[in-house]
């Protein structure tokens, strides 16, 4: 693989084939026996997997000029103004990047059998490089490639650009997909990436639109994922509508598009609420602790209780989670509720026979209302369809779900969302047509702000400066495409 950061300063986001030849050759499974071998999967009664979000956007803030302001990380933006807001925290934040290649070590070194997720936007990790940040690199790498530690801590893709799936073109998030492979492969090496299976959405982001749900699992599955993080209020049973009747296994998510085509993945499901302090206090494993053995196609299995928070923010996750995950590691190391990252857990299911047919089927909300009203006879066609239930219930849409119902990625945020379609477009058809090689610099130029644009922290804010930001991203987009291309 070429160096993360390239010589022209952006970073290698574009090296496709060497990433999809990686995951062709990749062994079957990311764990030895030997390393299996540490929790007896047949005795267990339930295991615990959580997972780290971590995200910095890159803004155009380095400088007083909005225009001609180097794109920089929103973490740099804190440092540089510690008086503002809670950007005294930026050095905690600094730190939680790096902490758990410090306490893995630590764990193994006594005996103990840590466990955990990492999910890091190729936003984050490139500004970190950016700010000469290396200590957060020097100690990542340790866990994610000693073959002595590296059974502790799972990566988990994303997109690049930490885009929003539901609102974001299929085409761009495909890229966005693309471009973190290629980044993490540079940064850890091709046999980390061969490990990565999961996929968390940002922002916990499901499309329920059928075609576009369909594209985004398929994507997946494309670039090699097996298993998808999802919010349980964001699927349902395609049987009724309702939620998920055993949430702690292991489901298959079922799209199928407007043409009647279907891709599917496994899903792990994302129990109780957004809050940051369930992770930092590791509720899920008390939660864990209190449950029995299930079953799977009559097989009997261990329950799963799968949380993600994000890793850096709030004081509970600032301060809390520190002692918290070291007492439950070594609390929980040798018992029968042990903690397991999800690869892990579905590795042993398929030692036993289970495999993904044998799992209950899910499909992102109100698609059983599209499917049903098709049925019915009342619409042909899903665009028709999804009119007519919009007008029938002023509750239905097709924005997609998230960790929150509090929130639209969509609504009120035309003056960002066109100026991203128009960039997105015009990347399509200027650069996409161009058949130029991903591997120019005019490429990865453009690649580049199309990803940066997408981020949802431009929609997350609110109107006012972030909004402004990603104006000015789309207008050097733009700019960029129209001068090279």
């Amino acid at each position: 693989m070429q160096p993360e950061i390239l010589e022209d300063g952006l970073p290698n986001i574009s090296s496709f084939k060497e990433a999809e030849e990686a995951i062709k050759s990749r062994p079957k499974n990311i764990l030895t026996p030997a390393e299996k071998s540490k929790i007896n999967f047949g005795n267990i009664r339930s295991a615990t997997a959580i997972a780290l979000h971590m995200h910095q956007p890159l803004i155009p803030a380095g400088g007083g000029d909005l225009g001609t302001a180097d794109v920089i990380s929103n973490l740099k933006h804190m440092m540089d103004n510690p008086g503002i807001g809670d950007n005294h925290n930026a050095s905690v934040f600094h730190w939680c990047y790096k902490r758990i290649g410090e306490f893995v070590p630590q764990l193994l070194n006594e005996g103990k059998e840590p466990r955990v997720m990492l999910e890091y936007s190729g936003e984050l990790l490139y500004g970190l490089r950016k700010m000469g940040l290396n200590d957060v690199f020097d100690a990542l790498k340790y866990v994610t490639c000693d073959h002595s530690a590296r059974r502790a801590v799972e990566w988990l893709g994303c997109p690049w650009g930490h885009a929003v799936a539901p609102s974001t073109p299929v085409q761009d998030y495909r890229l966005n997909v693309k471009a973190w492979q290629s980044n993490f492969a540079a940064i850890f090496g091709v046999e980390a990436l061969q490990r990565v299976r999961g996929f968390s959405p940002s922002e916990m982001a499901l499309p329920n639109h059928p075609d576009t749900a369909y594209e985004f699992v398929k994507t997946l599955k494309e670039c090699g994922f097996t298993w998808v993080l999802v919010q349980e209020h964001t699927v349902e049973r395609p049987e009724n509508g309702h939620g998920p009747e055993n949430k702690y296994i292991p489901h298959r998510l079922v799209c199928k598009n407007s043409s009647g085509e279907e891709a599917s993945i496994i899903a792990i499901i994302k129990t109780q609420g957004s809050d940051t302090k369930l992770v930092a206090q590791m509720q899920p494993y008390y939660e864990a602790k209190g449950m029995s053995r299930t079953s799977i196609a009559g097989k009997s299995v261990p329950s799963i209780v799968a949380q993600i928070a994000d890793g850096e923010n709030g004081g509970v996750m600032m301060n809390e989670f520190p002692p918290k995950f070291m007492e439950t590691a070594r609390e929980s190391t040798g018992s029968d509720s042990p903690m397991m990252n999800a690869t892990e857990y579905l590795e042993h299911l398929e030692a036993m026979g289970v495999t993904e047919k044998d799992l209950p089927v899910l499909q992102p909300l109100f698609q059983k209302r599209i499917w049903d009203k098709m049925a019915s006879g009342g619409k042909k066609d899903v665009a028709a369809a999804i009119e007519e239930l919009k007008k029938e219930d002023g509750r239905f849409h097709m924005d997609g779900g998230s960790w929150t119902n509090d929130i639209s990625w969509v609504k009120g945020y035309q003056n960002v969302l066109d100026p991203i379609n128009q960039l997105s477009a015009k990347f399509a058809q200027k650069v996409l047509n161009s058949k130029v090689s991903t591997d120019e610099h005019r490429y990865r130029n453009a690649l580049y702000y199309l990803l940066v644009s997408q981020t949802s922290c431009f929609r997350y804010w609110g109107q006012g400066v972030w909004t402004d930001y990603a104006r000015e991203i789309c207008r050097r987009g733009m700019e960029i495409v129209d001068k090279d291309f």
